[in-house]
Parts: structure tokens; sequence; C-alpha cells
């Protein structure tokens, strides 16, 4: 399986700096709420790009976030369109990116841990 080039990279960032701007001026859809694009992984043959984001609500905020996102994926591929210099602009395919969520589930847990190591040690 190839890797994918600098360009790939170069376009899912550039991709991913147009969305949070048309995220923040043009999209006034209530679902999506504070999204904030995380990554954004294309593909091999620059045909989709995977677009990773996380929001500031619960679990049932994130998938009517994510349901509003998939709804105006194709207003917002036709406005990077416009603005990115590639031939093709990929179709985009909107996850919610649960990694802070885990992150912040670990340290918890970690926590805990050490919270009861210490009693221990004192005894």
């Amino acid at each position: 399986m190839k890797k994918h080039s600098a360009r790939h990279h170069r376009i899912g960032d550039q991709i991913q700096r147009e969305l949070a701007e048309l995220l923040r001026e043009q999209i006034k859809d209530p679902r999506i709420g504070l999204v904030t694009i995380t990554a954004v992984d294309v593909s091999n043959d620059l045909a989709h790009a995977k677009v990773f984001f996380t929001n500031m609500g619960n679990v049932a905020s994130a998938e009517d976030a994510e349901q509003a996102l998939s709804r105006t994926a194709g207003f917002l591929r036709s406005e990077i369109a416009h603005r990115l210099s590639s031939f093709t602009v990929p179709q985009l395919h909107f996850v919610y990116d649960r990694s802070t969520e885990r992150g912040m589930e670990m340290s918890r847990l970690i926590d805990e841990a050490i919270a009861m190591e210490k009693p221990s040690e004192q005894g």
C-alpha cells in the first residue's frame, strides 16, 4: 500500500483550513455548534477525504453534528473547489474524533490509580 505523499498532506491541510473558515463564517446550522476540525485524511487517488472533527457537547450532539455536516458536505465541497487550485476536490466524509474523549478518560483513570496508590504508601 502506497504511503501518502507530501502533496496529500498539503491538500489535507489546505482542506482543513478552508473547512474551518467555512464552518466559522458561512454555516449557521445550530446542530453543528462549536465544531473543531482536527484532521483531514485524503485518499491516495484524491477522490475522498475523511474529515475528523470534535465538538463541545455530548455524544448525542456529536451525532447530530455529524449528520448536519454530512448534509452540508456538497456545499462545503463546492466552496472548497472555488478556493483550491487543485484539479479535483475530494468527496468529504465526516467522522467524529473520539481521541479527546479517550484522552480525558485515560487521564481520569491515571488520576484514580494514583489516588488509590497514595493511601497504601502511607500505611
